[in-house]
């Protein structure tokens, strides 16, 4: 009984692996333009502003900017440069580490 529970609990850990990592994919970052007043400001500076939405990041950068986000493992979920603007990325429920240049935050998405 203990070694077909050890089996399942193994076997259970390999599929959550494979897994996981496809969950937390993103699609892309789109430029977008939208009002972003109403979302929740996470973390900001003089050139960035990071705010969520249900299933969302939105940057809102006053130059081209570096960005870089990581499942809470530190599995990278995205790293792209993004243009002047409000851009958006969408992104499955959970938690993850966004850096912009200097700026590093944690959100729950």
């Amino acid at each position: 009984m203990k070694r077909r529970l050890r089996i399942l609990l193994s076997a259970a850990a390999v599929l959550a692996a494979v897994w996981y990592p496809s969950l937390c994919e993103a699609k892309g970052w789109e430029a977008v333009r939208v009002d972003v007043s109403g979302l929740n400001s996470v973390a900001h500076d003089n050139d960035v502003e990071i705010r969520v939405s249900p299933g969302h990041v939105v940057v809102v950068a006053s130059q081209s900017v570096q960005i870089k986000v990581f499942t809470i493992l530190g599995q990278v979920v995205s790293s792209e440069t993004l243009p002047a603007g409000t851009s958006r990325l969408q992104l499955s429920h959970g938690v993850y580490i966004v850096k912009v240049g200097d700026l590093t935050c944690k959100i729950a998405v």
